[in-house]
């Protein structure tokens, strides 16, 4: 069995048939879901999913992207939400410096004001980074990160800044781009890192893996991440199911 541990079940592209792609994970083997919401519509759509399907589950969060837009009014919201029962930890939060709507500093703040959000209602913290590494390393040891820890999300950086996450009481996830044939840094973090320390994850409906690349991305697709892993470490796939499912029940502290 498979935990997808970030999907976007709550976008807009499911909006026609949530509930068939929901079927097909589970007829897939993904016995449980983890759906990001990242602003007001996506984090309220992530609560009513995780209330209506037990294996559900939300993490509450604001993205870097749209750091500017974030007021206290919502972080305050967000911390509420942290308190419901299938709310299992807070993001997705981090640093985006590909897009240039949110500021540098404006998103560094918002960050550092969800990790100290995650530890104060003691939930691990999930990641986004795109192209920020050294910034968001610093401030996740300025921050004290590893009180909670949390997870890396779609991890693209390289082996030794994944072992300085996983010091920092990091899980790193893989998407999609570790079945990619140019993906070099994702295929060798899933070699050299431990499976104790991986996660897997699909980001849908974003990062289709292959052969599905550029098509709409759904978490039963979890399962070809699952078996990249296999492939490049050489074991079963049953193993990395096994492992990795442990690991997410472990960081988000759910019962089986």
């Amino acid at each position: 069995m498979y935990i997808d541990t970030h999907v976007h079940l709550n976008a807009d592209q499911y909006e026609e048939d949530v509930k068939e792609v929901i079927q097909r994970a589970i007829d897939a083997g993904v016995e449980k879901m983890v759906v990001v919401g990242f602003d007001r519509v996506t984090i309220e759509k992530a609560m009513e999913l995780a209330e209506q399907y037990p294996f559900i589950y939300a993490v509450v969060g604001w993205h870097p992207v749209d750091a500017i837009d974030c007021t206290d009014k919502d972080l305050e919201w967000i911390e509420s939400l942290a308190a419901h029962p299938k709310v299992v930890g807070i993001g997705e939060t981090g640093l985006d410096y590909y897009w240039d709507k949110s500021p540098k500093d404006v998103q560094q703040e918002l960050f550092r004001k969800q990790i100290r959000l995650a530890q104060k209602v003691d939930l691990p913290v999930i990641i986004h980074n795109r192209d920020a590494t050294g910034d968001v390393v610093r401030i996740l040891k300025e921050e004290e990160a590893h009180i909670t820890g949390g997870i890396m999300h779609c991890y693209g950086g390289s082996v030794e800044t994944a072992k300085e996450c996983i010091d920092m009481n990091f899980l790193i996830s893989l998407g999609g781009p570790v079945t990619f044939k140019n993906a070099k840094m994702p295929k060798q973090v899933a070699t050299d890192i431990p499976l104790d320390h991986l996660l897997i994850e699909t980001d849908a409906p974003y990062l289709a893996p292959h052969p599905h690349r550029g098509k709409r991305n759904e978490p039963a697709l979890v399962t070809l991440v699952a078996e990249e892993i296999a492939s490049l470490k050489d074991i079963p796939v049953e193993e990395v199911a096994k492992r990795t499912t442990e690991n997410a029940l472990r960081i988000f502290r759910i019962s089986k």
